[in-house]
């Protein structure tokens, strides 16, 4: 019976993948606005990696929670916070925002909101949902190694950004 294998944690992987579903509809509408403005895209054979970990990430929650984990509800609430900032991130970026590394050679370095703070604070914002999701079902290990594997990936896109953007951080 569906309700057998369909619990807490299985009801949060398709709200996350509803969510960034959404996200990613936004991000390409970005994405081709700013190319039409003359924008280049930097990583592009990369962006693969990066898409199939975070599908990956919410499969795993899917598939290897058990429906009956129980919820550990200030983690939720934590984990609830951390999506505020995402939007704060999103928001700080504007019609920049995007999953890809896009660079238009004349748009402003955003130093705004997060960035006033940290140089990448979506991807660190990417690091604590990755962990906090897993555990707030109970799954620590599961939070760990997605969070290592992710590190890994993001790692790399920082260099691939830093990369196009350094001429514009540069002359900022």
């Amino acid at each position: 019976m569906l309700a057998d294998w369909v619990g807490p944690a299985q009801v949060a992987a398709l709200l996350v993948l509803a969510q960034r579903g959404l996200e990613d509809l936004h991000s390409q509408r970005n994405t081709r606005a700013l190319i039409a403005e003359g924008a280049v895209e930097a990583g592009r054979g990369y962006y693969p990696v990066v898409a199939v970990t975070h599908l990956a990430w919410i499969a795993s929650i899917f598939f290897l929670i058990p429906s009956e984990a129980p919820v550990i509800w200030p983690l939720l609430v934590l984990f609830l916070l951390v999506q505020i900032v995402r939007y704060w991130v999103i928001g700080a970026l504007g019609r920049y925002w995007t999953h890809r590394i896009i660079t238009l050679s004349e748009a402003p370095v955003v130093r705004a909101g997060p960035y006033r703070w940290l140089k990448h604070p979506n991807y660190a914002v990417t690091l604590a949902e990755t962990l906090l999701l897993p555990w707030l079902f109970g799954a620590f290990a599961l939070g760990v190694i997605m969070t290592a594997v992710w590190t890994a990936v993001i790692r790399y896109k920082i260099e691939l950004e830093d990369a196009a953007l350094a001429k514009r951080r540069a002359t900022a």
